[in-house]
């Protein structure tokens, strides 16, 4: 099978197909649960198009805390039927669909209590292992251990010795989400989905109370398409009442948006081998190993300004630095603070719930003919609502369909991965990249690396570093708009790659070259060129003004003073 390319020829071919003739199911929104939906319906034998406004994974999916978990905390909430379904999940994605981008992560959780909060933790912990190993998919991962004092500092010296009487260390697992989500979008165009992103929906088809379609505006090209569907999926996480107004209808249920901040911080500043988990009154916060960086968060506080930009506040990367250094031997400041990033979780609400308290459970529905509706869940169970999407898209479609087998489908890059990844030294010996190199490669692209490897062998320089980002090859950047969809230099900068939040300059001095590099094969001239790159110093700027602000409204204010790019 032909792995699918998505260079700018293949997109514009992918729009022409959907409005050309009828499709089985059209996809609108391509962040995790979309992309995912476009994979089960396509390799259910659907003729299947997927649609986004923006990048793939611009929203939620490219902005969480890059874990793949079952949710320890909802064990103690006795949400059982949840735990049990993602640590399902996390299991395959590590050992099946995934193992190049799914990784496993410790955690390391202080007790501060002695006697009783170890029994009640501990308990909490063994139950989440039994029941990881119980459903079948578990055994990949160490199980927990109990940990001394003296045991826990020598494992994160970092700690305060008054921070913690002793310790728990358990695993879970991590992925970079918007690579996730841009290979789940590749996999389903490979079995037959047609893609494109910058296609905004701007209104649906109807004939009669039935949905048949949407009218799709392409935010590159300009002009409209009317593309036909026998059922419409809207997969559109926080944006879900907006999209359902364009057909005037709210549906059964409502989406609210709570508000996640994270910091990225340098692997020098917190000294330890393993993740943190610590409560604070609201909620739980991480610190989670990020290569050479830590990510720190999160917070949960509800959000109903701007949803495509959402803004970090002053006030917000205090509460966490508050937080974290309550445990930290050596504090963090703001100047260790390398990157920043906000994104908003979709919770089916109630009008007066508190957003820590909302459910993480998701829904789908069929509001009127036509057109189906999945919000709610979490990343780690996107497969189980796409999954159920279909199946309910399926009741609408006169023909006998086949059940999922996205169960069985690995991702582009999983098959082979370990046997590349045993054979890594040999390949930087053949290559003449660094073995470590080869690594991060195998890591972000499975058995793709060879893809990559072509494009170095044709073009030497391509094996080069990025300058101001060191971690990147420049192959990288010409490879995310040929293959991977990047339509623009900050897709690049923040989703393909995660530049924006791993440098203290945020990208700024790499951005004009990696837009020397996308050129060629998206067909920029030199003004555009100089527009991509004046467009993300600007938003970079826009985004270190909303945190100096002080609170959300002004934040919000600040960050919005850099619109979206447009071609044109």
């Amino acid at each position: 099978m032909k792995t699918a390319t998505l260079g700018p020829a293949e997109r514009a071919q992918a729009l022409a197909a959907m409005a050309e003739r009828e499709l089985d199911v059209l996809v609108v929104g391509a962040g995790v649960v979309g992309a995912g939906t476009a994979l089960d319906a396509a390799t259910r034998g659907l003729s299947t198009g997927l649609v986004e406004a923006r990048d793939w994974a611009s929203g939620t999916s490219s902005r969480s805390s890059k874990l793949i978990h079952g949710g320890l905390r909802y064990l103690e909430m006795l949400d059982f039927a949840l735990v049990r379904e993602a640590l399902k999940e996390r299991g395959l994605l590590l050992e099946k669909l995934a193992p190049h981008l799914v990784k496993p992560v410790a955690f390391l959780y202080p007790l501060q209590h002695k006697g009783w909060e170890r029994l009640y933790a501990g308990s909490g912990v063994a139950l989440y292992d039994a029941m990881s190993v119980s459903s079948g998919h578990g055994r990949g991962l160490p199980t927990h251990r109990h940990l001394s004092r003296r045991r826990a500092m020598r494992v994160a010296p970092c700690l305060k010795k008054d921070a913690l009487v002793g310790a728990l260390q358990y695993y879970d697992a991590q992925m970079d989400d918007a690579r996730y989500v841009a290979t789940l979008v590749r996999t389903a165009a490979t079995y037959g989905a047609q893609v494109a992103s910058r296609a905004r929906v701007v209104g649906f088809l109807r004939e009669g109370e039935r949905v048949v379609g949407a009218r799709v505006r392409d935010e590159e090209a300009g002009g409209e398409y009317e593309i036909r569907a026998k059922q419409v999926v809207n997969a559109t996480g926080v944006w879900t009442d907006d999209t359902q107004a364009l057909i005037a209808e709210r549906g059964q249920f409502h989406v609210r948006a709570s508000k996640g901040i994270h910091l990225v911080v340098p692997k020098d500043r917190i000294h330890s081998s393993t993740g943190l988990i610590l409560r604070t009154e609201k909620s739980v916060l991480f610190v989670i190993p990020w290569g050479r960086h830590w990510i720190v968060g999160t917070t949960d506080t509800d959000w109903d300004l701007d949803k495509a930009h959402p803004a970090a506040s002053s006030a917000d990367i205090d509460y966490v630095l508050e937080h974290v250094n309550a445990v930290l031997r050596t504090p963090l400041t703001r100047d260790d603070v390398q990157g920043v990033y906000a994104g908003l979780r979709p919770l089916l609400a109630g009008e007066s719930d508190a957003t820590s308290k909302l459910s993480r459970e998701h829904t789908v529905a069929h509001p009127v003919p036509g057109m189906v509706v999945v919000a709610g869940g979490k990343y780690t169970t996107y497969r189980v609502m796409a999954k159920d999407a279909v199946d309910e898209a399926v009741h609408g479609l006169d023909q006998r369909v086949a059940e999922c087998v996205t169960e069985d489908v690995p991702l582009l890059g999983a098959e082979g991965y370990h046997a590349l990844w045993n054979a890594r030294a040999r390949i930087a010996a053949r290559t003449g990249l660094h073995v470590v190199r080869v690594e991060h490669l195998l890591n972000r692209y499975g058995t793709l690396t060879e893809e990559l490897l072509e494009l170095i062998a044709a073009d030497p320089g391509l094996g080069e570093p990025l300058t101001g980002a060191e971690d990147y090859l420049r192959a990288e950047v010409v490879y995310a708009a040929s293959h991977e969809g990047a339509r623009h230099l900050d897709d690049v900068m923040t989703r393909r790659t995660r530049i924006s939040i791993e440098t203290f300059d945020r990208g700024t001095r790499s951005a004009r070259e990696c837009a020397e590099l996308m050129a060629p094969v998206l067909g920029w001239d030199k003004d555009r060129v100089e527009r991509e790159v004046e467009h993300y110093e600007k938003r970079v700027e826009a985004e270190r003004e909303s945190q100096r602000q002080p609170d959300d409204l002004t934040a919000d204010a600040a960050r919005l003073g850099a619109p979206d790019i447009l071609p044109i």
